[in-house]
């Protein structure tokens, strides 16, 4: 049998991890979630609570982490650059502890300085935090961007480049945000959109896709723009959620939406990929 993708969502943890992130998780339906452990506007390396981690990782769900939003391997600040090595050896050490499976970084920019230059600086810095990473994990999974700016890898076709600079390492895996591959270039709503942007994935980086971030877009393809919407109420629309669970490179793979509003917006979504995933 195909192995079954579950569906979930990024989720509040007001109250505490374990509290707050599991109240949320059964309120929307979720079968998996992807929590925040520091501030994911700022660099505080945020203590966690024992109590509340356990909870977490007793619990059995399967969890992802989210680097904060500012961590940049290919900034040219050397203030930034040493944040970034801090935090997300901070949140892959949180990632265990709380017993997730992967933690997500952002592939980053150059900033403003060039591009050859940005991808030393990420071999550099980065393979050091691979190789602390212990055989059990968890994985850190690259997010590629939308594509604006000096980003560093946006298409399904950048990762092959950023990959080789990480040397493949065997801890690498790749989180694929639908409105982000949208928005640099990928039409998923084309005919044989979703199956040609898997199947390329699938020949880049064959085994790598560890999630996906399920996200409409509020803007057209090829926009370069980061902005998500609900599923199926932006350039999106529904019926690429249903080819995509369908592609033999997603089976298994674990499918968490970070769609605008609060509760009642986000349990219509995971319903509605449930519902694209049961028809299929």
């Amino acid at each position: 049998m195909t192995p079954r993708s579950l569906i979930g969502g990024h989720v509040f943890v007001t109250g505490g991890l374990a509290k707050g992130g599991l109240a949320y998780m059964d309120d929307i339906g979720a079968e998996m979630i992807q929590v925040f452990v520091t501030n994911p506007r700022g660099w505080a390396l945020t203590p966690g609570k024992p109590e509340q981690d356990a909870k977490l990782a007793e619990a059995g769900v399967d969890t992802y982490v989210h680097v904060p939003y500012l961590a940049n391997f290919g900034s040219p600040t050397p203030e930034t650059l040493a944040s970034s090595v801090a935090i997300v050896r901070y949140t892959l050490g949180r990632g265990r502890e709380i017993g997730a499976k992967g933690v997500v970084v952002h592939t980053g920019s150059a900033v403003s300085q060039p591009r050859d230059d940005a991808m030393r600086q990420l071999r550099e810095h980065l393979l050091p935090l691979l190789d602390e990473i212990p055989d059990d994990g968890p994985d850190l999974l690259l997010e590629p961007m939308a594509g604006q700016g000096a980003m560093l890898c946006a298409t399904v076709q950048d990762l092959e480049p950023y990959l080789d600079a990480l040397e493949w390492h065997p801890r690498v895996g790749v989180c694929l945000d639908t409105c982000h591959a949208f928005s640099a270039g990928h039409d998923l709503t084309a005919e044989g959109g979703v199956q040609e942007t898997f199947d390329l994935l699938h020949k880049i980086a064959p085994g790598r896709l560890k999630l996906i971030h399920a996200n409409d877009s509020k803007d057209a393809c090829g926009s370069k723009k980061d902005r998500h919407e609900n599923i199926g109420a932006g350039q999106i629309g529904a019926r690429p959620f249903a080819e995509l669970m369908r592609h033999p490179a997603v089976a298994g793979v674990p499918i968490c939406i970070e769609t605008p509003g609060k509760a009642d917006q986000h349990r219509a979504d995971i319903a509605t990929l449930k519902r694209l995933r049961d028809e299929g």
